[in-house]
């Protein structure tokens, strides 16, 4: 999120083996809720939805068939099948109720239930009874959650247990601070993806991207390839998914303004698409960050006629949304840009009570410079102080005024922005000047 200043506009992925087969042509043995003991089919719905039910395998059978195909088109079923009663109840969230319905010792049924609960298998045990092509996923899934130090070798893994494979590859890079090989990685998964599971592929592109925007910056290429992951996942129930997405190419089209004036406009619609997809209890760091930077985009719009301004109200209203999930003790940095937004936005807002407006606006840059160190953040504190500055003075206070102003062109002098600085001796000399008619006038 960038961060609004007075002279310019507004300023961040979670033992049997395989079923015998009869030699008599007899059909596979079928359990009393239909589903059979065959190897579970593919492609298997895995690694788009969230964790920990997007990692569970749909076993086989005709009754689980119709929902395994929903899944894979990243769509929850209209009507879960009782045999899946287990995965309905991951899918809402109520992971207890989940292995109360897993109680089976089959090796699909054991790996669900390692998947929910990773305490309950031995994954080398568990690798062995799956057998391939699924035995790899426990290695998989250690490694996710911290069974494992290291992510499972790709072997002979295909489609879209490659994919998780290479996933969790490129997630133990960027743990090791390789993001280049993360990002790498997580293309090549994508290409490992069946068509049936575009979703995956999405999801994985999107990833692949986010990580090469912020290595990177926002490049033509990288805000394409979100845009092909965005469609890749439209349509789907991958809300969460979907809303990052929408956030990530937000930011890659708001991170190219100052190149492209247009940019920030067209990273709106992208913030409210977010916003639809997501609530504050659901995914509070997405919505907050769409609400903080949505806030941001509208400041850095130009107002060429009044009924612009309105944009400067909806603003302030996102980027108090925003602070209710960013707080100074547990998102620092996230907190002090939107305080500053906030407070930029109050000193412009047409409001019938200006005067309030800037007495808040000065309380905020206070709390704000509190966190703005001289010695880490120079030039942040210099453009608070600046700021600050600024709206003591429409309040009348140029001797306050005037002491910030100052520290302020001190600051921005030290760091070597000249420009900056004059901007603000011009400003400073002009408080100077309305002191002194103030004080000639009684």
């Amino acid at each position: 999120m960038t961060e609004t200043t007075q002279a310019d506009a507004a300023d961040h992925v979670k033992g049997r083996g395989m079923a015998e087969r009869t030699t008599t042509g007899q059909a596979p043995d079928r359990t009393a809720t239909g589903i059979t003991t065959e190897p579970p089919a593919r492609p298997q719905p895995i690694g788009a939805f969230p964790l920990p039910a997007g990692f569970l395998l749909v076993p086989a059978g005709p009754e689980t068939e119709p929902a395994r195909r929903d899944l894979v088109a990243g769509k929850l079923p209209h009507t879960w099948p009782e045999a899946l009663r287990a995965h309905e109840l991951a899918f809402a969230g109520d992971t207890d109720g989940a292995l109360a319905h897993l109680a089976g010792d089959d090796p699909v049924t054991r790996y669900n239930r390692f998947v929910i609960d990773p305490d309950a298998d031995d994954p080398a045990a568990l690798r062995q009874a799956l057998g391939e092509p699924y035995g790899v996923l426990a290695d998989v899934v250690a490694f996710t959650v911290g069974r494992a130090p290291e992510p499972p070798a790709l072997g002979d893994a295909d489609g879209e247990v490659a994919a998780l494979v290479l996933a969790a590859q490129a997630s133990h890079a960027l743990g090791r601070g390789e993001p280049a090989r993360a990002a790498e990685l997580l293309e090549e998964a994508a290409g490992r993806v069946p068509q049936e599971a575009a979703p995956l592929a999405g999801v994985l592109l999107g990833s692949a991207a986010t990580i090469r925007k912020d290595t990177e910056g926002a490049t033509p290429e990288v805000i394409a390839a979100l845009e092909r992951a965005l469609g890749l996942v439209d349509g789907t129930d991958l809300r969460v998914g979907r809303a990052e997405l929408h956030l990530a190419l937000g930011l890659a089209l708001h991170d190219r303004a100052a190149e492209d004036v247009g940019a920030a406009g067209r990273a709106v619609p992208h913030y409210h698409a977010a916003l639809q997809l997501v609530t504050s209890a659901e995914a509070p760091q997405v919505w907050a960050a769409a609400h903080a930077n949505l806030g941001a985009a509208y400041l850095t719009m130009p107002m060429r006629q009044a009924s612009d301004r309105l944009r400067v109200a909806v603003a302030m209203r996102s980027l108090r949304a925003a602070l209710t999930v960013y707080t100074r003790e547990t998102h620092p940095a996230e907190w002090a840009s939107t305080q500053l937004n906030l407070a930029n936005a109050l000193v412009y807002a047409p409001s019938s009570h200006q005067a309030d407006n800037l007495v808040e606006a000065v309380e905020l840059y206070e709390e704000v410079l509190a966190v703005r160190d001289r010695e880490a953040d120079p030039l942040g504190r210099a453009r608070v102080l600046a700021n600050q500055g600024n709206a003591l003075a429409h309040l009348g206070m140029f001797e306050p005024a005037a002491e910030k102003l100052a520290e302020a062109e001190a600051l921005f002098t030290e760091a070597g922005d000249a420009e900056a600085a004059r901007t603000v001796r011009d400003l400073l000399d002009g408080v100077t000047r309305q002191a002194a008619v103030a004080k000639a006038g009684g």
